[in-house]
């Protein structure tokens, strides 16, 4: 191997033999937004993904966590509840949370996350 004539692909082959864990899970691009996290068992959590297990991203540390217990208005999707918000539901804190078993990632907009707020019971 030629040092002075490296491919961009061989740059990336050495690059990546010097990258740590820490560095690769800071790469997942829902790292730091705040999302709407569906589980396979533990229902639906909104709140700033901290931490995610890069080998399965199904594992996830998440801050200042709330729960959505239900709701109405906003849409029939998670999707929709995630960009347009809610008109009503039932919602808790749960601060800092692990969960296991998450299946999908949704960025929550601002006005979202406003509207949430306003139905959080503890």
């Amino acid at each position: 191997m030629d040092i002075d004539n490296l491919t961009f692909g061989q740059i990336k082959k050495i690059q990546n033999l010097f990258e740590n864990k820490s560095e690769k899970e800071k790469t997942h691009p829902m790292i730091g937004k705040r999302c709407l996290l569906r589980c396979h068992s533990a229902g639906v959590h909104i709140g700033t993904v901290a931490q995610i297990n890069e080998e399965t991203s199904t594992e996830v540390y998440l801050k200042d966590s709330i729960r959505l217990w239900k709701w109405s208005g906003g849409g029939l999707s998670l999707s929709a509840v995630a960009n347009n918000g809610i008109k009503n539901g039932r919602l808790n804190e749960t601060g800092d949370i692990y969960l296991t078993g998450v299946i999908e990632f949704i960025p929550v907009t601002d006005e979202a996350w406003e509207s949430y707020e306003k139905f959080i019971e503890d």
